[in-house]
């Protein structure tokens, strides 16, 4: 999901949401913080050149680890903290859209599910499933980028509750059998 190509830049003139690509180029523009190649390896470049730490803060790059089901890692933007455990995240190229990978999603969901509540470890709202899914990510941190966040990263209105419900209460938006 984190497959850096140079080809698929986010244009300046598109507006960010618009975007359809990789997760790499996505953070890129929408954080600021110029790291290039796989996602997996944005923790490790970060290392001098930016802060880096475990705690969320909105507009800061989240650096997945390469793990099985994501061979290239993903980084994403924070978008909203909703409180301690939940955030919200936008990214691109994560669910499915239409049919189709790459597109950009905004204020999707994003649980802490690590035993110290340190953000190691996360599950991340999928919209194939309409929920969180019972895959559980590891989590390098957060690198922290420079002056403010694009104003285009969360909506005006974005659905806390909901955000709430996704994380504490799973199957609450799926039909009953």
């Amino acid at each position: 999901m984190g497959l850096a190509v140079a080809a698929s830049a986010v244009p300046a003139s598109a507006a960010l949401l618009d975007y359809v690509g990789q997760c790499v180029p996505f953070a890129r523009a929408a954080s600021g913080i110029q790291i290039y190649g796989d996602a997996w390896t944005w923790w490790d470049q970060a290392e001098g050149r930016y802060p880096r730490g475990h705690q969320p803060k909105v507009g800061a790059v989240i650096a997945f680890a390469k793990q099985a089901r994501l061979p290239l890692g993903h980084v994403a933007v924070v978008s909203r903290i909703v409180e301690r455990r939940v955030l919200m995240l936008t990214h691109a190229n994560w669910s499915r859209i239409d049919g189709a990978r790459g597109h950009t999603e905004q204020d999707v969901t994003l649980y802490d599910v690590s035993p110290r509540n340190d953000w190691s470890e996360v599950k991340v709202w999928y919209r194939d499933s309409q929920g969180l899914g019972g895959t559980i990510y590891s989590v390098n941190g957060f690198i922290y980028a420079p002056g403010q966040p694009s104003p285009e990263l969360t909506s005006r209105n974005p659905d806390y509750v909901g955000a709430l419900i996704d994380a504490y209460v799973p199957d609450a938006g799926r039909a009953m059998r």
